[in-house]
């Protein structure tokens, strides 16, 4: 597939957006470029707008990896991601495969914490209790597994064979993209900021389906074909810049805002987040290097 190239247009726009030089109103709120902005109506046909943007003709191009790992769409938490994947795998061609983790609490000698509850909470970092599946469909990992292999934190696949314990499948991202490699499942325990009142144990395959990541899980990734979804603003400093820079061209990224109205102005608005301290400390940081 070719890839088109960054324009000099949409390549400015995100250095202003990285640098909080972009014009706002309301103190923090920027104008997002027409060309990028999928309409809102309502929360359902607005969502299904932007996935047919970036998924285009899926059943025909299912089993195409390049056209699947050339294409995401991010959201700001967890929960819209998993949305998002949950339509998406639905649409999907083939038959579901499903994983369920097996969840416990350390030392719980008078069980006090029922599965349906534990199987019912994902704390963050944490896979979910209910992965849905499908042959040809992408995943990201979320734990380093097997760096020398290339599977690692934020390495994305695409799922091949599934087994009882174990599931095969193809890396499509790295320096070892196509290399055919097995996930097995591992214990997880959340961090302690989690501030469950209870030591939680996951057992699950370490992977997120990925129609949909997290902005923060998108780092370091160029997406072809790449689709915003906001329906609250982003919440920490380069979130915004981050998302809007995984893409390659404002014709190629698509941005779908919920309350994007400014009053008197036209045009579709969100909120760009940017500490000029921690930008301020950035360039200390790089003056003071030799």
């Amino acid at each position: 597939m070719r890839v088109q190239s960054t324009s000099l247009d949409f390549r400015d726009f995100l250095l202003r957006i990285g640098n909080g030089t972009e014009q706002t109103v309301n103190n923090d709120m920027i104008r997002i470029p027409e060309q990028m902005v999928i309409p809102w109506e309502d929360k359902e046909s607005s969502l299904n707008h932007l996935i047919q943007e970036i998924y285009p003709d899926l059943q025909q191009n299912a089993y195409n990896s390049n056209y699947i790992i050339n294409r995401a769409i991010l959201a700001t938490k967890n929960e819209y991601a998993d949305a998002i994947n949950d339509i998406v795998v639905n649409s999907f061609p083939g038959n579901p495969t499903y994983y369920y983790s097996y969840d416990s609490v350390l030392n719980d000698m008078h069980n006090l914490y029922q599965p349906e509850f534990l199987n019912s909470i994902t704390p963050n970092g944490l896979p979910p209790h209910k992965l849905t599946l499908k042959e040809g469909s992408p995943v990201i990992c979320i734990r380093n597994l097997d760096p020398i292999n290339g599977i690692c934190n934020g390495t994305r696949l695409i799922c091949c064979t599934f087994h009882k314990n174990v599931i095969e499948a193809e890396i499509a991202t790295g320096n070892h993209q196509g290399k055919r490699v097995f996930i097995p499942r591992i214990p997880f325990m959340p961090s302690q900021d989690t501030k469950l009142p209870f030591a939680f144990k996951r057992k699950q395959f370490p992977i997120r389906l990925a129609f949909a990541l997290t902005i923060n899980k998108s780092q370091g990734q160029t997406i072809p074909h790449v689709g915003i979804y906001l329906p609250e603003p982003v919440f920490s400093h380069g979130q915004l810049y981050v998302a809007l820079s995984r893409g390659i061209s404002d014709i190629t990224t698509k941005v779908l805002v919920k309350n994007s109205n400014v009053h008197r102005k036209k045009g579709v608005y969100t909120r760009n987040v940017v500490y000029k301290e921690v930008l301020n400390n950035q360039n200390l940081v790089k003056n003071l290097i030799p």
